[in-house]
C-alpha cells in the first residue's frame, strides 16, 4: 500500500453553517463546496489547506455514526483520511495484517472518494479512513 499524503481531517461540528464561520471568517479560508452524502447521513463542507483539506461533518439524521459520535465525545476531531493509489489492494494487505475493518470493500465518499474506514481499535482509538481519488 502507498500513502501519498493526508487526504482530509474530518471534524464532527453540530451545526455546519456556525462552524464554517471559524474556518472563513476567522483562518479566511475558503469553503469550496458543501454535499450531502445520504449513505453516511451527514452534510460535508470542504475547507482546502495547502495540500490536504478539513471536512467538516454535520449529522442529518439521529442515527448518523456522526450523532453518535458527537453524543459520546462531542464535537472534534473525527476522522483522519490517507490518500491511497488502490483502496481494494490497502484493503487486502490491512486484513491480511490483522487490522480490523470497519468497510470490507470501498464505498462512495464525500467529493467524489472511494473509501473504507479502519476501526479505531486497530489503530490507538483514532478511526483511520482510506481514500482513493481519480485526480
Amino acid at each position: 500500500m502507498k500513502v501519498s499524503k493526508i487526504d482530509h481531517i474530518g471534524i464532527a461540528v453540530k451545526n455546519l453553517e456556525e462552524a464554517v464561520k471559524l474556518y472563513r471568517d476567522f483562518l479566511q479560508l475558503e469553503v469550496t463546496g458543501v454535499e450531502e452524502v445520504p449513505d453516511q447521513r451527514v452534510k460535508v463542507a470542504f475547507i482546502p489547506v495547502g495540500d490536504s483539506e478539513v471536512e467538516l461533518l454535520e449529522p442529518t439524521t439521529a442515527d448518523s455514526p456522526v450523532e453518535k459520535f458527537i453524543a459520546k465525545r462531542g464535537e472534534g476531531i473525527h476522522h483522519i483520511a490517507f490518500r491511497v493509489d488502490n483502496l481494494e489492494k490497502a484493503l487486502e494487505e490491512a486484513k491480511a495484517a490483522g487490522i480490523r475493518l470497519i468497510d470490507e470493500s470501498p464505498r462512495p465518499g464525500a467529493g467524489g472518494a472511494r473509501i473504507a474506514f479502519l476501526h479505531p481499535k486497530s489503530s490507538g482509538g483514532v478511526l483511520l479512513e482510506l481514500c482513493e481519488r481519480s485526480d
